[in-house]
């Protein structure tokens, strides 16, 4: 097999290291983030934990191979204990994911998994993050359909990130039955966590959404030719812009205000039915999640 790791794959950028680099590379197939290294799931017509992660000494096909049962040789929590998170910034990026748990020196075992996402697109956060960036956030659009990854984290995982997340995002649970979240598998997701920015939306000149979660650069290049403020504070270029931001917090805080001043930020008050403020350990897990009714076949059914 070949080498699997982060740096081989070219997905070991750290973009809250590498602010331009923003929001680092996604992963492309149903993996399993471990040890540096991203090895590919065999999906199969059956909830994530039967999986079969090909790569281990039972390859694709013994039991040893399940999902599951990797997991709990590595001691981490099998997936259906897991809390499905849906990244629609640089939490899609293995890399990104790596960093915000090895700071705490959690194990980064995570099964990252690309969905097909109804009603959900994804835009320019109201504020200029600490890393000097500006990240992205869904926002709620019936006629969207996209391809997003879902992260399973453990509670502990699932803590860490919303350390990195919270306040200036709030963490919302999105319910199955409105919308549609279909995993490689045909199983659709009875409901997955999703982080929306407590600043809003960031508007572009046609009043609505800037696109989001693309090139960092050519996004920064539009709003400083966009604002002459912003370029005084700023530029003159994206390189300037993430090296002030990220250094100094009063300008990250100006140059947020100044999104304000312009007229950009829509409010985002879509999510607030479904936020969610229990503490991670009480936070729905994916056997509490029962897959949308008929969307999964049993394995018997499919043989």
């Amino acid at each position: 097999m070949k080498n699997r790791s982060l740096e081989a794959l070219g997905l070991a950028d750290v973009p809250a290291m590498q602010p331009l680099t923003y929001p680092g590379r996604p992963v492309t197939e149903p993996s399993l983030l471990t040890n540096g290294e991203l090895l590919p799931l065999g999906v199969r017509p059956e909830r994530l934990g039967a999986w079969h992660v090909i790569g281990t000494e039972a390859g694709s096909t013994g039991s040893e191979g399940m999902l599951d049962h990797v997991l709990a040789h590595l001691g981490q929590a099998d997936a259906g204990q897991r809390h499905p998170v849906i990244a629609v910034g640089s939490n899609a990026s293995p890399g990104q994911v790596s960093h915000k748990l090895a700071r705490l020196d959690l194990p980064a075992a995570v099964p990252m998994v690309p969905v097909r996402v109804s009603g959900i697109s994804v835009g320019c956060s109201g504020h200029i993050s600490p890393a000097g960036y500006v990240a992205a956030t869904p926002y709620m659009d019936p006629d969207a359909e996209s391809t997003l990854v879902v992260t399973w984290l453990d509670s502990s995982q699932l803590k860490a990130v919303d350390s990195t997340e919270i306040p200036d995002y709030q963490r919302a649970i999105l319910p199955g039955n409105r919308f549609e979240m279909t995993m490689p598998s045909g199983e659709r997701l009875g409901g997955a966590y999703i982080y929306f920015s407590a600043h809003g939306v960031l508007a572009g000149p046609d009043k609505r959404p800037r696109p989001g979660g693309g090139d960092q650069v050519a996004l920064l290049d539009s709003l400083l030719d966009d604002s002459s403020r912003l370029r005084g504070l700023l530029g003159p270029d994206p390189k300037t812009w993430v090296e002030r931001a990220g250094a100094d917090r009063e300008i990250r805080e100006l140059g947020t205000r100044i999104f304000g001043e312009e007229g950009w930020v829509l409010p985002q008050n879509e999510f607030l039915p479904f936020v969610d403020d229990h503490p991670e350990s009480q936070a729905s897990r994916y056997d509490e999640l029962p897959p949308v009714s008929g969307s999964l076949p049993s394995f018997a059914e499919s043989s």
